[in-house]
């Protein structure tokens, strides 16, 4: 598998294995498949993970535990995060230490190469859309972040926990507002997919424009790990997951129907619309590897082949872009 540039490990595979599907978030999958699933993508050339104690309630990070037991780790890169909230700042790094800490436990190691912030970024001021009751369960605040939360990280790297730390997902201004701050997150996780859409985790926004967050990483140098590649399944053959009852998910399920047109593409260039949207996402300049929400090792073998695949050509880039102008 190619190997990429990416500053705080050197360099990473192309590709890299997400918590989310063996997390049974993005559909139903078994232990047993989940790990037979880590396992593949390690032996395929796979060298990083990416997990979170949300993906399954501590599921995914479980099933690496599981699958990690008595393997050299030398060559492995492991990522996780921390839902962290915004919270007084002398809970900061106790709140970070302890999802940490847990995470540990269940992955059976002592150290993680990557901790990100789970929770959104927001200004101090920002009003949510929606969930606004929620926000400071499920946002952090800029000035918490800046004040609290980039220490405990540093504290973190000192005491020998984390190699790197970096940011998400958030409202656009406050993320910017991060990028541009003189302590720049060491990696970003960034959506990138030719909806230009984060579905139904972009609520924090009136509008999301995930590209521009996308491009700010690209002019500042962060180096970059791509999510959403087939946002939630809107850009797969079929939504093969159970709508959620409270219709949270639905922005993703519109996105599907929305995404008829690049079905069709995708067909007319024999390539199944999976590999056409991961093919897409690897071929965004500066992406260092794009995340996988597979949950079985057949789902994986595609990205696999993707992988193996060329480059799309700039016209290529074009018209996929142009489906959804």
């Amino acid at each position: 598998m190619e190997q990429r540039s990416f500053k705080p490990f050197g360099t990473v595979s192309a590709l890299t294995l997400g918590g989310g599907g063996i997390g049974n978030v993005w559909g139903t999958t078994t232990r047993k498949e989940a790990v037979e699933t880590v396992l593949s993508a390690i032996d395929s050339g796979i060298n990083h993970l990416d997990m979170a104690p949300m993906y399954g309630r501590g599921e995914a990070e479980l099933v690496v535990g599981e699958a990690l037991k008595d393997r050299d780790l030398s060559e492995l890169k492991i990522t996780t995060k921390c839902q962290l909230g915004t919270l007084p700042d002398s809970k900061i790094y106790d709140k970070l230490n302890e999802s940490l800490i847990e995470s540990f436990e269940r992955m059976k190691i002592d150290k993680v190469n990557l901790f990100l912030l789970h929770s959104q970024l927001i200004k101090d001021d920002y009003q949510l859309p929606v969930l606004n009751d929620l926000k400071d369960s499920i946002t952090t605040s800029l000035s918490c972040y800046y004040d609290s939360v980039i220490p405990a990280f540093e504290k973190l790297k000192s005491e020998g926990k984390i190699d790197s730390w970096g940011i998400g997902l958030g409202e656009e201004q406050a993320l910017i507002s991060a990028i541009n701050h003189e302590k720049q997150p060491e990696a970003m996780q960034c959506a990138v997919n030719m909806m230009n859409s984060i579905g139904a985790i972009g609520y924090i926004s009136k509008k999301p424009n995930p590209n521009r967050i996308l491009k700010e990483c690209q002019d500042k140098e962060i180096p970059i790990l791509a999510i959403r590649a087939v946002q939630a399944g809107a850009l797969t053959s079929k939504m093969d997951r159970v709508p959620h009852p409270s219709g949270r998910d639905k922005p993703d399920f519109d996105d599907y129907e929305k995404a008829k047109s690049f079905r069709d593409l995708a067909k007319e260039w024999s390539e199944s619309p999976a590999s056409l949207a991961h093919r897409y996402a690897l071929s965004t300049q500066k992406v260092s590897s794009v995340i996988l929400g597979v949950k079985n090792t057949q789902e994986l073998k595609e990205c696999l082949d993707a992988e193996n695949m060329t480059e799309l050509s700039e016209e290529q880039l074009k018209e996929l872009k142009n489906l959804f102008t």
